[in-house]
């Protein structure tokens, strides 16, 4: 035995637990990095409206829908429009100036933020034409027209408008 050659053989590297480690690094680096561009990307982007609470919103969707088709049967258009020094509401019926028109209040909203929201009561020019010089900043708003004769509601509408200008 002893004019016996043996190989010895050189041990294989194996899988260790450090390989282990830099796959599940990687592996789990990958995904949470691409959840951050996405979540980045979504926060810069969203234009949607937040409800203080979605279920209470749900429960008067119905009584909002209605309230819509009462409106649009009474005749009445509103034609609204913004600038960065005016803001004008037009009321007809039937393509006539509405003259029994009472006030005419309005929300301006930005669709994400609170912040820069606008309260105002336009006062009436001319038989239903109501203006507000008001400047309203460049962007994407949302405005809530109510108008309002005595204390009910005549009509209500609810535009989404662009004022042209570079955003602040």
């Amino acid at each position: 035995m002893s004019g016996m050659i043996t190989k010895q053989r050189s041990p294989l590297r194996g899988f260790t637990g450090w390989h282990m480690v830099a796959v599940m690094s990687l592996f789990f680096g990958t995904i949470i990095s691409i959840n951050g561009v996405m979540a980045w990307n979504a926060s810069r982007s969203w234009s949607g409206l937040v409800v203080p609470n979605a279920y209470v919103a749900s429960q008067q969707f119905n009584g909002k829908v209605a309230e819509a088709r009462h409106f649009a049967a009474s005749g009445i258009e509103g034609r609204f429009s913004a600038t960065a020094g005016e803001v004008r509401y037009i009321l007809v019926r039937n393509g006539k100036p509405l003259s029994a028109a009472g006030r005419v209040l309005a929300v301006l909203r930005r669709p994400v933020e609170e912040h820069e929201d606008l309260e105002i009561e336009l006062a009436r020019e001319a038989d239903g034409v109501f203006i507000a010089s008001r400047g309203v900043k460049p962007g994407q708003w949302i405005a809530d027209l109510k108008v309002i004769a005595g204390e009910a509601t005549v009509y209500r509408q609810a535009v989404r408008f662009v004022v042209a200008g570079e955003r602040e």
